[in-house]
């Protein structure tokens, strides 16, 4: 029944990018509303120059004040924005800064609310967004500080690959520092949780790459392997984890081994997200694992280069859109499980026999 429908609030990112063309784009498709209730945190002031802009003035928003007046039966916006707002189409402004920021902080209140049961965030300029209420590098941890989540994981996740990383978004000049036993410990308790209650995965296996080429040569090529990343693997092991590795990453993802597993943790944001983005670039899916709220975006920037063109391809925004209503269903469902005494012996929490 409609009323059952899950509600999916959406930002719309940075305003001068494809933000709202890749939400118009795929809201247009009348099947996404017999999945959930969409509600975008936006404007319909520029909702509506995007419109004209795709030639496209068939699509309509239902605009409302509050995300209990959404309509089941209809796309629907909520004007978060001074309706001043100027768009400046492939350029990085103060302005359109400050609009996704206030899309941002509208839609977490109401799902610290209740008032919607997921997010999708349209793609953001980390720089213009900057300010004192947003200091972070990107979306995974303004989320992480809004819901108070210390452990959490930006997981990358298409049809074929599920990648974590250990270090985000750091200078590489960091890297190395920033790699510890603990946090990689940390990572693969976070990515096995998410696997087994967001993924439905009964007995996840993961695969840990190195963090030198060839994973150190047995330490000839550095040390971090023997010294860091196994003792984590072992560690994790006994915690009843199924993590293996260190994995060379080049022949990892050469030889397709990462088809044998169920996710991957790399060590730092490129070695991940290159092989991921080569694989998944127009489909892929960033979803911060860890929070007691489902977050995912599109895999991709606000490419501004492309923005008002009609060119931007909104496969990568559904499939975001798609992702969040599973993996809500998801974890209401192991949480319904977890709290039947009868149906408890299905859920293996440890990995382990």
């Amino acid at each position: 029944m409609e009323q059952h429908k899950i509600k999916v609030g959406i930002t719309h990112g940075d305003i001068n990018g494809i933000g709202y063309e890749i939400i118009i784009k795929a809201l247009a498709d009348s099947r996404i509303l017999e999945m959930c209730t969409p509600i975008v945190y936006g404007s319909s002031k520029v909702a509506a120059y995007f419109r004209k802009a795709m030639d496209n003035e068939i699509f309509t928003f239902n605009t409302i004040n509050t995300a209990r007046e959404a309509n089941p039966k209809r796309p629907n916006i909520i004007n978060c924005v001074n309706e001043e707002v100027r768009v400046e189409l492939g350029k990085s402004t103060k302005i359109a800064g400050e609009a996704a920021l206030s899309a941002l902080e509208a839609a977490v209140r109401d799902l610290k609310s209740g008032e919607i049961d997921a997010v999708v965030t349209a793609p953001i300029n980390k720089e213009n967004i900057q300010s004192e209420s947003f200091k972070f590098p990107g979306h995974t941890e303004f989320f992480a500080k809004e819901f108070g989540t210390k452990n959490y994981l930006m997981l990358m996740i298409s049809d074929i690959l599920k990648i974590g990383v250990v270090t985000g978004h750091i200078p590489v000049s960091q890297i190395v520092t920033s790699i510890t036993k603990e946090k990689i410990v940390t990572n693969l308790r976070v990515l096995h949780k998410t696997l087994l209650e967001d993924f439905s995965i009964r007995k996840p296996r993961i695969a840990v790459l190195g963090l030198n080429p060839h994973a150190g040569d047995g330490g000839v090529i550095g040390d971090e392997e023997e010294r860091i990343i196994l003792p984590a693997i072992r560690q994790a092991n006994e915690e009843g984890i199924i993590a293996l590795g260190p994995y060379p990453a080049d022949g990892f993802f050469g030889a397709g081994d990462f088809k044998k597993f169920d996710a991957t943790l790399a060590m730092f944001h490129d070695q991940g997200l290159i092989p991921f983005k080569s694989f998944a670039f127009e489909s892929g899916v960033n979803y911060t694992a860890g929070l007691p709220i489902i977050r995912t975006s599109p895999g991709h920037g606000t490419a501004y280069d492309i923005a008002g063109t009609g060119a931007a391809s909104e496969e990568s925004f559904r499939n975001a859109l798609y992702l969040a209503i599973d993996l809500f269903e998801n974890r209401k469902r192991f949480d319904a499980l977890s709290k039947n005494p009868l149906q408890r012996h299905e859920i293996d929490r440890t990995g382990g026999e």
